[in-house]
């Protein structure tokens, strides 16, 4: 078994290379980010869907825009408004009227990299076809059902101060993103470094470091990254103590309505090797599941009312659990 885990070891050596590479070009652009520019590779590599909450004005959609110029890949932005229809989205049926028959045209979703922007600005039946598209990675257009490309990740951005003229995603649909991200203001240094940075006469730009082949090739080395027995039932354990904290002796009964799901084990297993990838490691340690573990539950965590009025967030209610349970 060890010299199982020195061959991955290896292995992610050589294939992780690229990921400095990716860091240095967003850092050209973008100022500090580095938890949110290291879930956008998570949910890259793992070919994960990631949904950003954060006020406007953070970066949000440059870091995926540059992110995005770092790949040799098809990038697309959508810009979500309450007029926005389905057949924007995922194309539709156009009438020819020289031939006297109907053609497909293809919408903005058939790229590598989808960025839904205020994604919580659309109705529910544009959210739900894009959603249907995130889980299927296929669409149906009139009759014929057509495959998305591959690597195929959405990174879907919402305001959380904002709630006028709002369609906010249901908890079920919220359940299919791997990663909910909360994009946090930078430190007053960083703040300084963009003043400089974005008030220069010339602003900079990535460049491209990888291919979607490249990408996909890693992927396959993050599935095969070692995970002890030790580490599956701490990671069962925690997902279990979202559902039923007394069997863990954890006073928490009053403030979870409803604990994480079935998803949240198999994405929190897969974000956890993916972030042992970005350390260049062939084995997934606690500190893999403890750094990444708040994404994947805070929004599969339903806090009560009681938890509500003591200003209780699933954050806090995570943090709890993750204190409490014991670390193999």
């Amino acid at each position: 078994m060890n010299t199982d885990i020195k061959a991955i070891n290896e292995k992610v050596q050589q294939e992780s290379l690229f990921v400095q590479e990716i860091y240095q070009e967003i850092g050209k652009v973008i100022v500090g980010q580095r938890y949110l520019i290291a879930r956008l590779m998570i949910g890259m590599l793992c070919k994960g869907h990631i949904l950003i909450e954060g006020v406007p004005g953070l970066a949000k959609t440059l870091a995926v825009k540059t992110l995005s110029d770092t790949i040799q890949t098809k990038f697309q932005r959508l810009q979500f408004t309450p007029d926005l229809l389905p057949a924007d989205l995922v194309g539709t049926m156009i009438y020819n009227p020289r031939e006297s028959n109907f053609f497909v045209k293809k919408g903005p979703v058939f790229a590598n990299l989808i960025l839904a922007d205020e994604i919580n600005r659309s109705p529910a039946k544009v959210q739900s076809a894009l959603l249907e598209a995130m889980q299927e990675q296929q669409v149906t257009i009139g009759e014929e059902t057509f495959k998305l490309p591959d690597p195929f990740l959405v990174l879907a951005t919402q305001n959380p101060i904002e709630q006028e003229g709002t369609y906010p995603l249901p908890e079920a649909q919220v359940d299919r993103f791997m990663l909910k991200l909360n994009v946090t203001y930078p430190s007053k240094t960083e703040e300084r470094e963009i003043l400089d940075r974005m008030t220069g006469a010339v602003l900079a730009t990535a460049s491209q470091v990888i291919t979607p082949q490249q990408i996909l090739k890693a992927a396959e080395v993050v599935k095969s990254i070692y995970v002890d027995d030790k580490i599956k039932e701490y990671i069962v354990d925690l997902v279990f103590a979202t559902r039923s904290p007394e069997d863990y002796q954890v006073d928490l009964s009053d403030m979870i309505a409803y604990g994480a799901s079935p998803r949240a084990t198999i994405f929190l297993t897969m974000a956890a090797k993916a972030h042992a990838f970005l350390q260049g490691r062939g084995y997934v340690t606690p500190e893999d599941i403890k750094a990444i573990g708040r994404d994947v539950l805070r929004h599969r965590v339903i806090v009560t009312y009681e938890a509500e009025a003591e200003e209780k967030t699933s954050d806090d209610i995570i943090k709890i659990i993750f204190d409490e349970i014991e670390v193999p």
